[in-house]
């Protein structure tokens, strides 16, 4: 199983929080707010621990479960703490509309992150297409991103540890598309399908 530090105590981190605990592997939260970080960890349970903001995380995968506007600025802080860890960013850039991109240009917050993180760390684009209620109640797939391939083997296992499925869509550059999808999936919940209890995923069929 996997050792994993979640950083941020919203319902993204409980929700990927209580999964990883059940599916066997070691959680350490760390919140800016100490106490929430402690209410967070007893919420889960399991063994779940607390790091202290800026320390070194006890995980060798780190989820960034942020704002997308709070993640580049959270790494920087980090610095050198997370030097050989895989970063894991799921956040959403959407813009104030919620049909569009915050940023522009072909980006993603993932790229950001592999900008001003320390040497030795790995960046991985996933989960951002969940919402969190289907995460928390379903099975869906679990696109990933990223140019490690070790960090997305590594994050592969965690994903299924939670009894979920890993697709991998190619190199970090395609975080930019994935967050494209994200957008995609809002306009789905609001207009096409008329509810949030969906996610994208990938059918099989024989040749």
């Amino acid at each position: 199983m996997s050792r994993i530090t979640l950083i941020g105590t919203g319902n993204m981190a409980r929700t990927i929080g209580k999964l990883a605990v059940a599916g066997g592997n070691t959680v350490e939260v760390m919140g800016r707010a100490q106490s929430k970080a402690d209410d967070l960890a007893r919420t889960l349970g399991g063994g779940t621990t607390t790091g202290t903001w800026e320390a070194v995380p006890a995980g060798d995968i780190v989820i960034t479960a942020l704002l997308h506007a709070g993640v580049v600025p959270v790494v920087t802080e980090y610095g050198d703490a997370l030097a050989g860890k895989v970063i894991v960013d799921i956040s959403n850039p959407f813009n104030a509309t919620f049909d569009g991109l915050a940023h522009s240009g072909e980006t993603s917050i993932a790229a950001e992150i592999a900008k001003v993180a320390p040497p030795g760390a790995s960046v991985v684009k996933a989960f951002n297409t969940i919402f969190q209620n289907v995460l928390e109640n379903s099975r869906p797939d679990v696109f990933m991103a990223g140019d490690n391939a070790q960090a997305k083997t590594d994050v592969a296992a965690f994903v299924k540890s939670l009894g979920l499925r890993p697709l991998d869509v190619g190199g970090l550059k395609m975080a930019h598309w994935l967050e494209g999808l994200g957008v995609l999936t809002v306009g789905l919940a609001s207009n096409g399908i008329g509810h949030w209890n969906l996610a994208p995923g990938v059918n099989e069929f024989p040749a």
